[in-house]
């Protein structure tokens, strides 16, 4: 179990900061790629699953899931992300490690551990690579918030339940340092050739779905599943795009956004398009916690959605909230729908999905935000419930509002 001692109030605050440092993060990344040059070119499988629990009690906006690291396997809390590739974990002897909930994993008492030599393939696929005096690889991978984790590029064996995949190459991380909290490491579910479905695809037929357990109840864990069972019936999809100069993110085709029933005007697929030089765009991420939508279409979707909640009592503004009600004493309320059109695929959300409480006294906001940057965030509060699949042989991403049971 994750427990803290921080109110619910200073966790949220917290989460919020460390969702704008995310965001950022993404910007960073995509505005890099675009800048450098192209990058070079780069059967039915019994699948296997794991448990989700949600960050909150550690004050992040991240979704952890629990697998074994290593041979005998040690359970560890492993973040869940499709916006990174590189899978790691803290390691023995630290120079530098932040608190986990977990014992750090001691590589040395592992049969599984293995590491790679500095001229392999495996090595020169990352983007940040060193050599050790013994010819052995190094990893480094940063993140746009100064988090930094640092140390040997090896394999090792992950299990999942009672399904074990061997040979999966992850950073072992002797200084890990920045905005890290509670789980040991990162398991990264991106595109790029070093993610974990990117590497062991094979094993699942590069299928593999997850449902994000509510925010605030740690007591409805729910999975993260790897194979053609991944994938729900009736699940509603639209294709994959591909950005040109980077291929970590997933990114989506978003037509439009209805409030109360009514396509917003002032949307325009433009709002959302990626160009061909790799800017803009509208990418799913499981550890980005709020939406973002560039600025326009926010200010419309915001304002179409004041109008149909004119009748609610306002409150404050919120962190990077601009839109919240006060609704202390109320039971229940009417708010307006609201859906995301992506092409192929209407996303109706629930109102728990979009009106979230931020404290205990009643406070709930309208739960997106603009953004300056031509990238649009799908975020995890709005993924919430569904089980959102990720068909990568088939270029596709699928919801279903019933697969979490």
């Amino acid at each position: 179990a994750l427990s803290s001692e921080d109110t619910p109030e200073l966790l949220f605050d917290l989460r919020l900061q460390r969702d704008a440092l995310r965001s950022g993060t993404i910007y960073s990344l995509v505005s890099k790629a675009v800048a450098r040059n192209p990058p070079r070119a780069a059967g039915r499988r019994s699948g296997f699953s794991s448990s989700i629990i949600s960050g909150l009690a550690q004050g992040s906006g991240e979704y952890f899931t629990r697998l074994g690291v290593g041979t005998p396997a040690r359970n560890l809390y492993m973040v869940l992300d499709t916006g990174s590739d590189v899978v790691w974990v803290q390691c023995a002897p630290c120079k530098s490690c932040y608190s986990q909930s977990d014992p750090i994993f001691d590589p040395t008492k592992s049969a599984s551990f293995s590491g790679i030599p500095c001229g392999s393939p495996l090595c020169r696929s990352l983007d940040s690579s060193g050599c050790n005096q013994r010819r052995m690889c190094l990893y480094q991978v940063s993140y746009g918030d100064g988090s930094v984790t640092f140390g040997d590029f090896s394999t090792e064996t992950l299990t999942f339940r009672r399904t074990s995949v061997g040979r999966v190459a992850l950073g072992c991380g002797h200084d890990n340092e920045g905005l890290f909290v509670g789980a040991a490491g990162l398991l990264g579910l991106g595109r790029g050739k070093l993610s974990f479905p990117s590497q062991t695809g094979s094993r699942f037929n590069r299928k593999f779905s997850y449902c994000l357990v509510d925010r605030s109840a740690s007591s409805k864990p729910s999975s993260l599943v790897f194979g053609d069972a991944a994938i729900p019936r009736g699940a509603l999809f639209t294709p994959l795009l591909t950005n040109p100069k980077l291929d970590t993110f997933y990114y989506v085709e978003l037509l439009g956004i209805s409030v109360g029933g009514t396509r917003v005007p002032k949307i325009s697929p433009s709002l959302f398009k990626m160009d061909q030089e790799g800017n803009g765009g509208v990418i799913i991420d499981s550890g980005t916690s709020v939406t973002r939508l560039t600025q326009a279409a926010y200010t419309a979707t915001r304002d179409a959605f004041r109008l149909g909640a004119r009748n609610l009592k306002r409150a404050p503004d919120f962190s990077l909230f601009d839109t919240c009600f006060d609704l202390s004493g109320q039971t229940s309320v009417k708010v307006p729908t609201l859906v995301l059109h992506f092409r192929g695929a209407d996303l109706s959300l629930p109102a728990t999905n979009y009106l979230i409480p931020v404290d205990s006294s009643g406070t709930f906001c309208f739960a997106f935000a603009g953004t300056m940057n031509g990238l649009s965030i799908i975020g995890n509060i709005q993924q919430q419930g569904f089980r959102v699949a990720y068909d990568l042989a088939g270029s596709r991403v699928g919801f279903s509002p019933r697969g979490c049971a």
